[in-house]
């Protein structure tokens, strides 16, 4: 580990120490506040059989409710087959203003400023997906900025990665009110968006960030603390995945910083295997 990917572990709130003869540094003795995984364990476990794809989450009328006023709209089978084939064929600049002018979601759209697309290389290997933008991401029109953004940054750069080596995008592609999370249906109207954005920057490896973004890409309802320290597969692609916390919540719980770095050397590990493949 060389000084400059040190000093940036300790921006993450992680510090690590060396021994008095110099050599390589070592963490710190510390007291786990809940049990979890404390190494990364690389199991490959691939979305649960049964499910549907990665982000299509199950809209059939068994299981869904009709929509309530104030909710985002459900389309009938033949209408959301229609959008995911429209959409399956749009180039970046056809993507970007579909998505900035989507309006299946009233409530969303009554409440944002301007969608947030995604930003970063268009043809990243390393692609990384949140929840949803915040107030600043509204107003910027930009994912991760603010302070869970400056901590996402250096979360990257302790990996050696720069923020525009990367693609960021989000869940959902506007604001949610009263910092809520995202209703089935509007992840559901979101997904395709999304997969598009996945398909076009054809990643080697994506990192979901916090238990939304986990839990809707996954088709699962496990916490986050259970998705952890796993390899999972996006896609006929088989895209590697790994799940960690979202900056904003490691800036409410720093403890939980070192089980994040050990999620992102986990991540490492995966993409070195399949960069050298």
């Amino acid at each position: 580990m060389d000084n400059l990917q040190r000093q940036y572990l300790e921006a993450m709130g992680i510090q690590m120490w060396e021994s008095r003869d110099g050599s390589a540094p070592t963490s710190p003795p510390e007291v786990v506040a809940e049990p979890a995984i404390s190494e990364p364990v690389v199991r490959v476990a691939p979305v649960q059989a049964g499910k549907t794809e990665p982000l299509h989450l199950d809209t059939s009328s068994e299981t869904q409710p009709k929509s309530a006023p104030g909710q985002a709209p459900e389309l009938v089978p033949e209408q959301r087959l229609a959008q995911e084939d429209d959409v399956a064929l749009l180039d970046w600049n056809a993507l970007q203003s579909r998505v900035s002018t989507c309006a299946l979601c009233d409530e969303l759209v009554a409440n944002r400023s301007q969608t947030v697309f995604g930003v970063g290389d268009p043809a990243a290997d390393w692609m990384v997906i949140g929840e949803a933008p915040g107030t600043e991401e509204d107003q910027q029109g930009e994912p991760f900025v603010g302070p869970a953004g400056q901590l996402l940054n250096n979360m990257l750069l302790a990996m050696g990665l720069k923020r525009e080596q990367t693609f960021l995008a989000n869940i959902l592609k506007c604001r949610l009110p009263d910092k809520r999370d995202p209703k089935q249906q509007e992840a559901a109207n979101c997904r395709t968006f999304l997969e598009r954005q996945i398909a076009l920057v054809k990643p080697k490896i994506i990192l979901l960030l916090g238990k939304v973004a986990a839990q809707n890409i996954l088709s699962s309802d496990q916490t986050i603390g259970h998705m952890r320290g796993e390899v999972y597969y996006y896609g006929d692609e088989k895209i590697p995945i790994i799940v960690t916390y979202h900056p904003a919540y490691l800036l409410r719980a720093p403890k939980e910083k070192r089980k994040a770095w050990d999620d992102l050397k986990l991540a490492m590990s995966v993409y070195s295997r399949q960069a050298g493949a």
